[in-house]
């Protein structure tokens, strides 16, 4: 089956670092298969077992061994990737961010987002991924990452637009 497998908070600076073409090696050493990355901000498309719990902690495991990175890995199948895409909320994608969620927030943790001032910024919870435009961008965004995941109470990892649509793409086969 194939994935894309989300690395949240590698190659950050000097912080977390996984080179993603040992990586890629890595991982087909191990057994999976159609290995590919994009970017060196941890995104990886490869075929694998159906388990998404399973398969995310073998590779959180993986890369913890392999280069002493403690990450949560974040997977979606390539139709999911390509939904999320569909449902671009925004009239303009420019300044679209999209934080990918373990799971699915609770009720309450939703309504807790909801009733975050957000500034100039816009966030918009559809199940598991949080679309958000952010038009200083996202350091100067009061919509941190690590808010989101404290809000939500669930891990969670960034992607720009851009990188979004290029995964959906390559994880299609187009």
């Amino acid at each position: 089956m194939r994935w894309v497998a989300l690395l949240r908070a590698v190659n950050l600076g000097a912080r977390n670092k996984v080179p993603m073409a040992e990586l890629r090696t890595l991982l087909e050493a191990t057994g999976y298969e159609s290995v590919r990355t994009y970017v060196a901000s941890g995104n990886v498309i490869l075929e694998g077992p159906a388990g998404r719990a399973s398969l995310a902690t073998a590779l959180e495991s993986l890369v913890a061994e392999s280069f002493g990175v403690t990450t949560t890995v974040i997977l979606r199948k390539p139709r999911e990737l390509a939904a999320t895409v569909a449902a671009h909320p925004f009239d303009d994608a420019s300044e679209t961010h999209v934080a990918f969620l373990a799971t699915r927030p609770a009720k309450a943790a939703a309504a807790r987002l909801q009733a975050v001032d957000p500034g100039a910024d816009l966030a918009v919870l559809s199940g598991a991924e949080v679309y958000l435009r952010l038009p200083r961008g996202v350091h100067g965004s009061r919509l941190s990452i690590a808010r989101i995941e404290t809000l939500l109470g669930v891990p969670a990892t960034l992607r720009n637009w851009r990188t979004v649509v290029a995964l959906a793409e390559l994880a299609s086969g187009a």
